[in-house]
């Protein structure tokens, strides 16, 4: 138990670091090479700190053990309107006019609501999982088209373009790129390893543990980049972080036990974690729209979304630790 606690926590320090070395890296190689910022904000910087995700869905689908894969999808989606928005709009209220933030919100929301009928037969098939690699392509496409068309004035790709290092020569990019993938690879096994550690010794099942432990873990990166950028006066970037990582979290991370393992869906994730994530992307998509067109999380609604977070915590708890009745 020691063991696999100490796992998780040093897998959590690790994680975070080489996410952060992972996307620095790819981040300025993508410079060096030409590519604009915009590109890189929305695929490179989107894609890596969604790396996390990623790569503990793909060990715990290849271990056996997809129930985590699906609960690390859905619970940091969660985690990252609930706890990441809340904590980041309390330490600085956010007041965003992105023109691409304000096309991802529909987006983002229609592609919640498709995942969940995909899923709603309570099976995550191996064709679910090329569909929603499909529709990660084609969202990319999309979301790429709008940013050209307002690249010059849309203040979250100014954001972007201060944000990207340009002091990194390629050679040292890709030393921070390899690095970083590597951390990832290995702290991602570390947090698997304790996290079935933990869930056999307490008798509590994969899905509540990928939904809690691994889930709030992986979205450490987002949280780090979101209060950062909104303590920069970045409100654009903190939001669409969270946006991005969402929509990849969907595609990119929960296709993965579709096309690895085809699992079963368990009850619990169609009447009680999806319905959530839904009800908490469409209260984003609400405070997004705003009354004037740019979007406005005050303190008053970041408690309300960490208090909403917190509530679901609860009721997991409760959950773990009721009795079984036959």
């Amino acid at each position: 138990m020691l063991l696999a606690t100490g796992a998780i926590f040093v897998g959590f320090i690790i994680l975070v670091w080489g996410a952060d070395r992972f996307v620095m890296g790819a981040a300025a190689l993508a410079r060096n090479l030409g590519v604009s910022p915009l590109l890189i904000g929305l695929t490179i910087v989107g894609f890596g700190t969604s790396a996390p995700e990623i790569l503990v869905s793909a060990m715990a689908s290849f271990g056996g053990n997809p129930s985590l894969a699906i609960g690390n999808a859905v619970g940091s989606n969660i985690a990252n309107i609930g706890l990441i928005l809340g904590v980041t709009a309390l330490v600085a209220p956010l007041l965003f006019k992105s023109h691409v933030l304000r096309r991802e919100y529909p987006i983002l929301l229609a592609i919640s609501a498709g995942v969940y009928l995909l899923m709603i037969d309570g099976q995550l098939t191996f064709l679910d999982g090329v569909i929603m690699l499909l529709a990660l392509f084609a969202t990319l496409v999309l979301l790429v088209r709008i940013g050209l068309a307002r690249s010059a004035t849309d203040p979250m790709i100014q954001e972007y373009e201060a944000e990207i290092r340009d002091d990194l020569s390629t050679f040292a990019a890709v030393v921070w790129f390899i690095v970083g993938l590597t951390l990832l690879l290995i702290s991602s096994r570390m947090l698997v390893w304790g996290a079935v550690e933990i869930a056999t010794a307490f008798g509590v099942s994969d899905l509540i543990i990928g939904l809690t432990i691994v889930a709030i873990g992986t979205s450490l990166p987002e949280l780090a980049a979101s209060v950062m950028s909104a303590l920069k006066d970045e409100p654009d970037i903190a939001v669409g972080n969270v946006i991005g990582s969402n929509i990849y979290n969907l595609l990119a991370v929960l296709c993965v036990p579709g096309l690895v393992a085809a699992p079963a869906i368990s009850d619990e994730v169609l009447t009680r974690d999806l319905p959530v994530m839904l009800g908490l992307t469409l209260l984003l998509f609400l405070m997004g729209r705003g009354r004037n067109g740019d979007g406005h999380i005050n303190r008053y609604e970041g408690a309300t979304l960490l208090l909403a977070f917190l509530v679901y915590q609860g009721w997991l708890y409760l959950e773990a630790t009721s009795p079984v009745t036959a």
